[in-house]
């Protein structure tokens, strides 16, 4: 999947690119016929960097109740041919959910929609998964003989069923169509059934982690064997030389921290680090520098992960560098530092923005140590990043930080974020927002009545309307 192009921030496609609440009041107030556009261009181009952490289907799904929109260009997304040479779930997977919440909402187009998409469609496990949410079961039952059309009545399509009725994320069809009476559906999908529980028991029985007993330096070889073949076994390697390794074993350790193979090396350290020793923090630092970037990054891991007040006196000398290293001590000290560091925590806050930009990894890190810490200053560079960032992740926990920081928020971002595409976000707003301005009290009111809104988004509404009249 190419990375998104996400348009600026103060524009249409740019605050709905990013999942904003003002998207939403925005696109209201827009022409219908531009808002629509910007709609679609977002659903059928997913902007999310990573969308296994980042929602926008129930936000895009409101839009489209609030605008009243036809889904006439999903439809043509789904059904083209591109759909059988472009299999990667990412291309539809957004269109399938949006279609999934206003199935939800009780639009049948999208229902029937989401049912020829599940008979004919490349990524038809997600469709299905959507509807065994949504349909009822002569809906499902309806599409039992065409899915299973798609395996052959082979040994190769056996397995292939099984497979996919083992992974399947929602079972419910799969059980109806286990109760049908006829033999090409019900004893079928009974038979794959049976066999996905063996080949599951089969792996139980053949477990491939380490084994009780190993020696350190077998330890150290499972870990290199992991490497040439392209897979890092550091953290579980680490955790074995926890179970085998006696204090006899510790120079041993340490040698192969400081010069042994990647492998052997990245495992020492993590296992180092975990134990605390007192020579771990010497052999991060030269590590973090090594040529091998394996080595390099599995220390700096190491590291973020110690705990104890060693490793944060440690990061207190090392935030100043200029270099990966410097990074990682102010992710520490923001993470596990004092009241006394939210000076160093405040500078390689605005630092990293000024450098990386407001979609930096270490933001999540520093704007959660911001507000953990309190640091008011923080403020003014915390808007910036809530305004910039294409994260919707990101800009939630920026508005959990500006709660804590800045004393406008509840009249100013926390309304805005009650329209949010993240669930945390909403709750955030619910919990901070100005009750005195009426699209507060009416959209508190509205998220209340919805069956689609999370529970605990809810509850935070629902204890402001028991607090305060929402006139």
């Amino acid at each position: 999947m190419f990375e998104p192009v996400i348009a600026p921030s103060g524009t249409l496609l740019g605050l709905l690119q990013r999942g904003r609440g003002d998207g939403t009041l925005h696109a209201l107030a827009a022409p219908r016929a531009e808002a629509l556009k910007a709609l679609n261009h977002c659903v059928l181009s997913d902007p999310r960097h990573d969308w296994q952490v980042e929602n926008r289907s129930l936000y895009y799904a409101r839009l489209y109740l609030d605008l009243d929109g036809g889904l006439e260009a999903i439809e043509a997304h789904l059904l083209q041919v591109d759909d059988h040479l472009d299999t990667d779930e990412t291309r539809t997977g957004l269109a399938l959910a949006v279609l999934g919440h206003l199935a939800s909402y009780g639009r049948d187009d999208a229902l029937d929609l989401l049912r020829r998409y599940a008979v004919s469609g490349s990524n038809w496990a997600w469709a299905l998964d959507e509807l065994a949410l949504r349909d009822d079961d002569s809906g499902l039952r309806s599409l039992a003989l065409p899915v299973l059309a798609r395996f052959p009545a082979t040994p190769e399509g056996d397995a292939e069923l099984a497979a996919a009725v083992r992974d399947a994320f929602e079972p419910r069809p799969w059980r109806l169509w286990a109760e049908d009476p006829r033999d090409a559906v019900g004893a079928r999908v009974r038979a794959a059934r049976e066999r996905g529980s063996f080949d599951r028991w089969q792996r139980q029985l053949r477990p491939s982690g380490p084994r009780p007993g190993w020696s350190v330096q077998a330890v150290f070889e499972y870990a290199e064997q992991g490497l040439e073949r392209g897979v890092q076994l550091f953290l579980p390697a680490s955790r074995c030389l926890g179970a085998v390794a006696g204090s006899e074993d510790r120079d041993v350790i340490i040698e192969a921290a400081r010069s042994g193979p990647d492998g052997a090396r990245c495992t020492a350290l993590h296992y180092l680090a975990e134990s605390r020793d007192p020579a771990v923090l010497d052999l991060v630092e030269a590590a973090a520098a090594d040529p091998s970037r394996t080595v390099a990054e599995a220390a700096l891991h190491a590291f973020e992960r110690m705990c104890g007040e060693a490793a944060v006196d440690r990061a207190r000398r090392w935030v100043q560098r200029p270099d990966a290293l410097g990074d990682t001590a102010a992710g520490v000290l923001a993470c596990r530092g004092g009241a006394q560091d939210a000076g160093l925590v405040l500078g390689a806050l605005r630092e990293t923005v000024r450098a990386q930009g407001p979609d930096a990894r270490l933001l999540w890190t520093l704007v959660d140590g911001a507000g953990r810490l309190g640091i008011d200053a923080a403020a003014p560079v915390l808007r910036h990043v809530y305004r910039e960032t294409a994260s919707s992740h990101l800009r939630g926990q920026t508005a959990r930080a500006l709660a804590a920081t800045d004393p406008s928020f509840a009249t100013g971002f926390a309304v805005e974020c009650l329209w949010d595409c993240e669930e945390t976000t909403r709750e955030i707003a619910a919990l901070h927002a100005e009750t005195g301005d009426a699209r507060v009290a009416e959209r508190l009111r509205r998220l209340a009545a919805d069956p689609a809104e999370e529970a605990e988004v809810q509850t935070a509404v629902r204890s402001r309307i028991g607090d305060t009249p929402l006139l």
